[in-house]
């Protein structure tokens, strides 16, 4: 005679057939389950749906797309009802590039444009061997030849001239480039057994998140020159860059930090007990666990610095957000600011988005 099991201990409802249609099913279920949940859900379409046909009314069918010659008379008309999107390519140049010579901003494109490359192409693992660095190195020196100039028969450009989106992606890139492994050096700074070491690693964190980023950049910008030796004098974009690396370097050394306390002790003693050295032992069995532990809080971090760039604007950079509120300056268009902040806002959007996603897939593959 053969023996029964005994089935799983699953819910009644769980075990009957699923019957009807299923996006209907998932409505009831996930949005219509309860008499609150319904009538939250149809308060929350109704203005949804308002605002959807609202902004579809002033951003596409009453919008004005073209303007000739400057002309911003056809905004006017509609002002209100609809929306201008003609000053973006009106404006799109300025916004883009600020003062770089307007014959010449095929240069700062093309570097928006190799920048964009190296960014995807880091993000795939089949890229990543050393070749990956040296690409890096490569585009990095020939996005400076572009930028600057004055060889190969390209006009110099003085870093005064530059502005817009290659400066933000400069800013953020080489901050965060420099400003992740000045962090894990941090990190494992106020790990330390050496006080000195632990106690450098310790103020310098405490000091640099204890003041807000604009005062760093003033002091860049201001008080920084005053210490340097008489006719020494430091470009006002590298000493926003050293201020911005400063900055990051600290957030990040703290997320690394619970990255490090969250890889069990365990590893730390197999390590030492197959006679790996202190650096050999972070960087092949400490390092990646801490890093994977911690890849929300990193890109929460990167697309934090990233926004954070536009704050150079206090010592008189023009980056992307800038050059947005400086090209609305002109009186024929200084009353469609919002379509402006809104191309910019869809430009950071990108870019944050991009990163958000990627570290979803990042964090999907490293937890198999």
């Amino acid at each position: 005679m053969t023996a029964i099991t005994d089935m799983p201990d699953v819910p009644r409802a769980a075990r009957r057939p699923q019957i009807g249609n299923p996006v209907l099913r998932w409505l009831r279920t996930n949005l219509f389950s309860s008499i609150p949940n319904g009538i939250l859900t149809v308060v929350l379409l109704a203005v949804l749906g308002k605002g959807g046909i609202s902004f579809v009314q002033w951003g596409i069918a009453n919008a004005v797309w073209l303007a000739p010659a400057n002309d911003s008379s056809g905004c006017k008309a509609v002002r209100g009802l609809g929306a201008c999107w003609a000053i973006i390519p009106e404006k799109y140049r300025f916004i883009l590039f600020g003062t770089y010579p307007f014959d010449e901003q095929w240069r700062p494109a093309l570097s928006v444009l190799l920048f964009i490359v190296l960014f995807y192409l880091s993000t795939r693992r089949a890229f990543w061997r050393r070749e990956l660095a040296y690409l890096w190195i490569g585009a990095l020196a020939l996005i400076s030849v572009l930028m600057w100039g004055g060889v190969f028969g390209l006009s110099f450009v003085s870093q005064d001239r530059w502005g817009g989106l290659p400066v933000t992606l400069i800013l953020a890139t080489f901050g965060l480039a420099f400003g992740f492994p000045l962090g894990i050096l941090v990190a494992l700074g106020r790990r330390s057994k050496l006080p000195a070491i632990r106690s450098l690693s310790v103020l310098y964190v405490e000091l640099i998140r204890g003041v807000p980023l604009v005062s760093l950049l003033f002091m860049a910008s201001v008080m920084f020159p005053l210490f340097m030796p008489s006719g020494f004098n430091i470009d006002k974009l590298l000493r926003a860059q050293i201020a911005i690396i400063l900055f990051a370097g600290a957030y990040l050394a703290e997320v690394v930090r619970a990255g490090l306390q969250a890889v069990p002790r365990g590893q730390y003693e197999a390590a030492d007990a197959l006679g790996l050295s202190y650096w050999r032992k972070h960087r092949l069995v400490v390092l990646p666990q801490a890093i994977r532990h911690v890849i929300p809080p990193l890109v929460n971090t990167f697309i934090a610095f990233f926004k954070d760039t536009s704050l150079v604007l206090i010592i008189g950079i023009f980056d992307l957000l800038t050059t947005a509120k400086t090209a609305i300056i002109d009186p024929g268009w200084q009353q469609f600011s919002v379509e402006v902040y809104i191309f910019v806002a869809a430009i950071y959007f990108a870019f944050c988005f991009a990163m958000s996603r990627y570290s979803r897939s990042l964090e999907a593959t490293s937890g198999r």
